[in-house]
């Protein structure tokens, strides 16, 4: 649930949307928390309520064009009309992209579930000194059958379908009471041979394209950002930040810490969306912020409306 808007501050928020032609969004997990899909550390942990197939692929988009939330339409639509607005997600969900955001004005910072690469990226193969850098967009889900979830028919992210894994496991411990969803329970492991392999190094495993923990953040990433946040004028003086948006993540800890302080040091007033009222950028709040408390599906498109209009997608 989202409290009633400040109209103070919405009125305030809008004068500066209004008059800002180049903005920074920082988006997190909170943003598709509407879409039915829960925060990564929260309750029932990520993908509960739906299967890849219908996330991200175009005929799963013809038939159920609401899933991406009005927040993410909301956003893509500013893309559109502001050439100097940049967006970095930390969701590898899909959803913007299936709003249509402009995929030059969208950074992927965690990559995105729905691209597979050579999980030999960063060695040599075939004895040569270059890296595999195969990549392909895949929704095919499972990618290969020995990661299907045997279902009887049933949504495979259903508690019904994990039940029926749970009996099937059941069955070959010999009658055991098996409860999957108990890390300490062991399950039956693959071998390398029931798993996708790169079809151009052709001995290496395919990985799914997002950044695991441990994992150093994609460089092309970083370096975007930072192009955009250090721009210059023609005459070499630096360009302003008119306004940061941190949406559904934490405005204390980075990435989106970090880059509050800098859009700061380059003029920007700091809007924050979130459900925790208490989300405090970690340098303290300054005269000018905004904090908007509640539903991202809800506060973004009202937030967003004097330049986007309404967004809300007709199906």
């Amino acid at each position: 649930m989202s409290a009633p808007m400040n109209q103070a501050e919405l009125k305030s928020f809008h004068s500066h949307l209004s008059q800002s032609k180049r903005v920074l969004a920082l988006l997190g997990a909170g943003l598709s928390a509407s879409s039915g899909l829960p925060t990564f550390r929260g309750a029932g942990g990520l993908w509960r309520t739906h299967d890849s197939i219908s996330l991200a692929t175009p005929d799963a988009f013809e038939e159920d064009p609401g899933l991406p939330n009005p927040a993410h339409y909301a956003l893509a639509e500013l893309a559109r009309k502001m050439p100097g607005f940049m967006t970095l997600s930390q969701n590898v969900d899909g959803l913007s992209q299936r709003a249509n955001h402009p995929p030059e004005q969208l950074q992927l910072l965690h990559g995105t579930l729905f691209e597979l690469k050579c999980s030999n990226e960063y060695s040599d193969y075939r004895g040569s000194n270059e890296d595999c850098d195969y990549r392909e967009t895949n929704f095919t889900d499972p990618v290969v059958p020995a990661l299907a979830i045997p279902t009887g028919g049933m949504d495979p992210t259903s508690d019904e379908a994990r039940e029926e894994v749970s009996k099937q496991l059941q069955a070959q411990a010999g009658g055991n009471d098996l409860d999957i969803s108990d890390a300490n329970v062991p399950i039956p492991s693959l071998t390398a041979v029931d798993l996708p392999h790169c079809p151009k190094c052709k001995t290496n495993l395919l990985r799914p394209g997002v950044v695991w923990f441990g994992e150093a953040l994609p460089r092309d990433v970083l370096d975007t950002v930072d192009d955009f946040l250090e721009a210059r004028k023609e005459d070499g003086r630096p360009e302003r930040i008119d306004l940061i948006m941190v949406i559904g993540t934490s405005a204390q800890v980075t990435p989106a810490a970090s880059y509050i302080d800098f859009a700061r040091a380059k003029g920007a007033r700091v809007c924050v969306v979130n459900m925790d009222t208490n989300d405090a950028p970690s340098s303290g709040w300054r005269e000018g912020d905004w904090l908007f408390q509640g539903d991202a599906a809800v506060l973004v498109p009202e937030l967003l409306k004097p330049v986007t209009g309404d967004v809300t997608p007709k199906v």
